[in-house]
């Protein structure tokens, strides 16, 4: 464990360094990311990317990509093949700088014989145009896990149909017991998973746990589903009433804050009737448990 330690340890330094010790070496490919400090990109270097957090910015040599300040003045004389966006701070394009993208910034000084491709625009129009960007990604990333859960229950469904139908009983009798094990299992997993990485002798125990928590918790949310859609269309198809149950959670899903409560109780009830389902099956007598006994036909001779 202690090379690891003086890895992260070497790690977190380098990134603290500001950002003239960064690129006092010149560099030329990847990225210069600085979070506290100034970036200069010399005559002659050439860069990805600029992204500063906290400091100004100076390129002399070429972007090829863009350049993002959040806290600092950013001064063009070179090239950048990308956006300028700068947040908070002064943008000042010298003379012979050219910028081929768009430019974001709130206060500008373009200097005759500064070429900018792009438009250039307040940082307001930046911010609207990546909110809907963030909506449309949100949009897509929900779409995605709604389907993919929508074909994990079919699947489960067709495959244990008598499954299905135990932990629906389950989830009918048992309510307290399926939300204190449930509520075990989803808080207990993680714990369990690294207790057993930090004993090595269960490292590849705790690696499967950790890496199988994600399809657990969607088995979990479906079993939710199921039993939710289960519960208002007591008769007729399962398919139909596991749709049901998923179109509820899935449309409750988008609404903010009250999605994510939804997603965390379906969950954990469906991780809780699974686990009195199996703790039931585990108990019930098996069939040669059940079968009477047959006396003995005396065989005449």
């Amino acid at each position: 464990m202690r090379p690891s330690l003086l890895v992260i340890l070497a790690t977190l330094v380098v990134l603290l360094i500001p950002g003239t010790a960064q690129a006092a070496a010149g560099t030329r490919d990847g990225s210069l990311v600085v979070l506290t400090g100034d970036a200069v990109v010399g005559p002659g270097d050439i860069v990805d990317s600029v992204v500063v957090f906290d400091g100004a910015v100076r390129v002399e040599g070429t972007v090829r990509d863009s350049v993002v300040a959040f806290n600092g003045p950013v001064t063009i004389i070179g090239d950048v093949d990308g956006d300028v966006v700068v947040f908070d701070g002064a943008l000042v394009v010298q003379t012979g700088a050219h910028i081929a993208g768009d430019v974001f910034a709130d206060r500008r000084v373009i200097a005759p014989g500064a070429r900018i491709d792009g438009t250039t625009s307040s940082t307001a129009r930046f911010a609207v145009a990546a909110g809907w960007a963030a909506v449309a990604i949100g949009v897509a990333v929900w779409i995605a896990i709604a389907v993919s859960i929508l074909l994990l229950g079919l699947l489960l469904l067709w495959f244990a149909p008598r499954a299905a139908d135990a932990v629906l009983m389950a989830g009918k009798t048992a309510v307290g017991p399926s939300i204190g094990w449930g509520a075990a299992a989803f808080f207990g997993l993680p714990v369990l998973g690294v207790i057993a990485i930090a004993t090595l002798v269960g490292l590849p125990l705790g690696i499967g746990i950790l890496l199988a928590l994600a399809l657990i918790f969607a088995i979990g949310h479906v079993t939710g589903a199921w039993v939710l859609g289960r519960l208002i269309v007591k008769k007729g198809s399962r398919f139909g009433a596991f749709a049901l149950g998923w179109a509820i959670l899935a449309v409750v899903g988008l609404i903010p804050g009250v999605g994510g409560l939804t997603w965390f109780a379906a969950t954990v009830y469906g991780l809780g009737v699974i686990c009195v389902a199996a703790f039931r099956a585990r108990r019930a007598p098996t069939n040669t448990e059940l079968a009477p006994e047959v006396p003995a036909t005396p065989v005449q001779v």
